[in-house]
């Protein structure tokens, strides 16, 4: 038996009754039907969990609540239709539309709710997944439906869409013109999306501007960065089209590069040193062996013999590279000593001149000029 002659059966039962009565039947079976609902889904739920995609999950979680919205809504539009034209006459008139419209509406609710539950599941995914793409399509999604849900609930209610999209098109100029900076920041968004120079949680500086910090939030008008000393940042996105921007959070390695001095006395034990060092380096399991590793001397320094120590750790973290130059810097200095040399500091040597001033030369007193006199 289907279920349409299930319902119509149920509804004759309250015929006789008039329409109070028949009103009353469909409220009873939207009840029923939402229980059903509810026992389906949950069951369905219970299954999808086990499942490997995020799909299945994304559709189940999304569509619970407008589905049993939805059942309202065509059961109370039912028994709406049931009043007498002659108790409501405008009632008969707005009935149908309204029910429209707000089918129109659950149906944008279970799309939007549909891409945030997607737009989660894929941020599960990382880094599988890219956050600012997922984050960049969903936004666009959501622009495309809620549009699409306006021009159909105008088309619905009786408003010219082709009359709303030609004055779009008209004042579509004179917005433009008066919103160059928000259209130039949405833009810029968009260039941010589509290339992708960074992302939420990335380290990033610009030797143009005096922005250094975490990304927080990526939006279409401004990107939020966080920095340092906890302050936020917002940066208008058109500024990333036109400055350099460093992201130091894709970085592959990071560098140790020092200028260490000896002084010249300990010239004969330089070579010996510098070759210490870079044995000591290509030991060294947190350098990358991979890597550029130099040790050479550089430089006669004012009053210093320089050398210099170029590597690459293989850590990016901030915290462990520190920790790591520190330890090498301090073997760099116990090789020094051990070869009993010394690290060179600022020094001068003055040399005088031995002899004596001319007997004819006498220097000036305070009460005269400068430049020396004849004492002929």
């Amino acid at each position: 038996m289907e279920l349409s002659t299930v319902f119509t059966d149920f509804i004759s039962l309250y015929r006789d009754r008039g329409w109070i009565g028949q009103a009353a039947a469909i409220v009873t079976v939207v009840v029923l039907v939402n229980l059903l609902i509810r026992l389906i889904l949950r069951r369905a739920q219970s299954m999808a969990r086990r499942s490997r995609t995020i799909w299945d999950n994304a559709v189940l979680e999304a569509v619970g609540r407008p589905l049993r919205w939805m059942v309202w809504v065509l059961g109370i539009g039912m028994a709406a239709e049931l009043v007498p034209a002659q108790d409501a006459p405008q009632l008969a008139e707005w009935v149908p539309v309204l029910r429209k419209v707000l089918v129109v509406g659950l149906l944008t609710w279970f799309l939007l709710r549909l891409v945030r539950e997607v737009e989660q599941g894929l941020d599960a995914l990382q880094p599988a997944v890219d956050h600012t793409t997922a984050d960049a399509i969903a936004k666009l999604v959501r622009i495309v439906v809620l549009v699409t849900a306006g021009l159909v609930i105008l088309q619905t209610v009786g408003i010219s869409v082709s009359g709303v999209l030609a004055f779009g098109g008209v004042g579509g100029i004179a917005v433009g013109f008066a919103a160059r900076d928000l259209l130039a920041n949405l833009f810029g968004g968009l260039t941010i999306y589509l290339d992708r120079p960074f992302s939420v949680g990335d380290w990033i500086r610009s030797p143009d501007r005096s922005i250094e910090g975490v990304v927080e939030r990526i939006g279409w008008r401004s990107t939020v960065v966080r920095r340092f000393d906890k302050r936020p940042l917002y940066v208008p996105n058109n500024v990333f089209t036109t400055v350099v921007v460093e992201n130091p959070s894709r970085m592959t390695n990071r560098r140790i590069y020092e200028t260490i001095g000896l002084r010249y006395e300990d010239a004969g034990k330089l070579g010996a040193i510098t070759d210490a060092v870079r044995d000591y380096l290509r030991q060294h399991e947190a350098i990358d062996q991979d890597q550029t590793i130099l040790v050479n001397f550089n430089a006669f320094g004012p009053s210093s013999l320089d050398f210099f120590v170029y590597c690459l750790t293989r850590t990016t973290d901030w915290g462990e590279y520190h920790a790591i130059k520190h330890t090498v810097l301090l073997r760099i200095e116990a090789i020094i000593a051990e070869h009993g040399a010394e690290i060179a500091f600022p020094t001068q040597t003055l040399h005088l001149a031995q002899g004596e001033l001319p007997a004819q030369a006498v220097l000036p007193t305070a009460n005269e000029p400068d430049g020396p006199r004849s004492t002929a």
